[in-house]
Formats: C-alpha cells, sequence, structure tokens
C-alpha cells in the first residue's frame, strides 16, 4: 500500500497518527539513534525529514541511518528544491498556498519536476499552510510571504477548501518551527470541517495534552520536532495521547 492510501485509510477509519520530524541540520547522528529506538517503542507512523535550510551534506546520512534501522516510513518535507534524495519513501510536494510567491506556489515545482518523475520516490501532493505561531519563523522568512493570522480561521478555512478543489491530497497547518503560539484548536475544527483529504497539523506542539487537543479537533497527522529534539522521551508521552484520541475517534 502506498503511503497516501494508507494515510487516507487511517482518516477514513478514524485513526490518528503521529509523525516525527527530523531536521538534519539539527540533530547529530548519536541522538539520531536514541530518537530511532524510543519511535519504534512508541509506535510512531512516519518520519518527516527536513528543514527551512540544509546547510550541510547530513540528509542522505540521515535517511541511510533510519532506513538501516527501522521500518518507518520516511516522507521528505523539503524546505527547498535542493532537498531531494532517493533514499527517503516519498516527498510531500508542497504548494505553500497560504502566500502568494508563485516560485514557491508552481515556480520550484516545474523546475523539479523532471527529477521526480524519473525518482522512485512517492509524490504527495501537499497544500501548505503557514500559521502564524506568534513568532517570526525561517518559512516565513524564506519564503517570503505573509502567515494567516492566528485567529482567522475563514481565511484558513477558505484556503484549505480552494486547495482541495485544486487537487492537492493532504493538507498542512503549519505554525513554523518553534512557534509560541500552535495552530488553534478553532481553526483546525474549522478547516477539518470544511475538506474530506486528511489534515496535517504542526509547529508549537511541545505537550500531550496539546497533541491530544488537536487530534480531537480533526487533526489526522501530528507532527513534532523541536520538543523531541530536547527530550526525545516525549516522544512515548505523544504518541500515548494520540492513541488516546484514536479510542475517541468515530469511524467516519
Amino acid at each position: 500500500m502506498s503511503i497516501y492510501k494508507s494515510i487516507a485509510e487511517k482518516k477514513a477509519n478514524g485513526e490518528k497518527s503521529l509523525a516525527i520530524l527530523i531536521d538534519p541540520d539539527r540533530l547529530r547522528l548519536q541522538n539520531l539513534d536514541r530518537v530511532i529506538k524510543i519511535s519504534l517503542k512508541a509506535g510512531v507512523d512516519y518520519f518527516f525529514i527536513g528543514g527551512s535550510l540544509i546547510v550541510n551534506d547530513m540528509l542522505d546520512a540521515v535517511l541511510s541511518r533510519i532506513k538501516e534501522s527501522c521500518d518507518i516510513p520516511m516522507i521528505l518535507f523539503p524546505g527547498n528544491s535542493f532537498q531531494l534524495s532517493y533514499k527517503a519513501d516519498a516527498l510531500l510536494f508542497l504548494s505553500l498556498i497560504s502566500g502568494r510567491n508563485a516560485e514557491l506556489l508552481i515556480g520550484k515545482h516545474v523546475i523539479t519536476a523532471p527529477y521526480l518523475k524519473m525518482s522512485p520516490l512517492e509524490i504527495i501532493s501537499t497544500g501548505y499552510m503557514l500559521i502564524d505561531g506568534g513568532v517570526s519563523s525561517t518559512v516565513h522568512y524564506m519564503s517570503n510571504t505573509s502567515p494567516i493570522p492566528h485567529a482567522k480561521d475563514d481565511i484558513a478555512m477558505c484556503t484549505a477548501m480552494a486547495g482541495e478543489m485544486l487537487g492537492m491530497k493532504l493538507m498542512y497547518l503549519d505554525a513554523g518551527s518553534g512557534a509560541k503560539n500552535p495552530v488553534s484548536k478553532s481553526m483546525i475544527e474549522n478547516v477539518s470541517g470544511a475538506i474530506q483529504i486528511p489534515l496535517i497539523v504542526g509547529g508549537g506542539i511541545r505537550t500531550p495534552e496539546k497533541a491530544k487537543e488537536n487530534v480531537n479537533a480533526g487533526a489526522d497527522v501530528i507532527v513534532t520536532g523541536n520538543a523531541i529534539e530536547k527530550d526525545p522521551q516525549l516522544i512515548f508521552e505523544m504518541a500515548m495521547a494520540i492513541k488516546e484520541g484514536n479510542k475517541n475517534s468515530v469511524r467516519v
């Protein structure tokens, strides 16, 4: 089964997933081994690999280490068109639909399309929506776009609907790395209620309580990165919270 089909099937069954975001620039290999070990025990569903900036050559090394250690699917979450590798299993083909920068809506995609067409990667078209997290994020700076205001649920909802109508397979609400304010419960509820495709939520999710709140509000995949870089043991608590959310979910 493809990774996208597994995500879609889980959504159809009311199952929630946990993805651990690994930034090759920030996580040393010795710490990566610990994260992998804990993720296996905790039942993590996916690894998202990438960052707004990758300034070293660690991407392939990180992917190789994960592949040697486990079979958790590795999904590239690229910050730019250079963050590509055949060693991953899939790639989120991100279109920054919350912004008005044509390069990140379609421009960079045209450049990478021939490479991706020949690659073994599963390509998953994803509507990427940057939400104001209360701090100026790297994504905000690098993309030269303004995030959707934190309290503007209607803008987020209409943007997500447009993305789905344009054929996006996934929708991703991201408050950005190190966000002071994670995506709100009400925004998740409104966006989730307006679309049929799976919804990913990340940025500023530091506690199991927030992870559980997000899945109960309608998020299908929770992404956490910064918090587990500081305390990998938090992976267990996040996974338990999401499993508890699974118990509260209703088959649709």
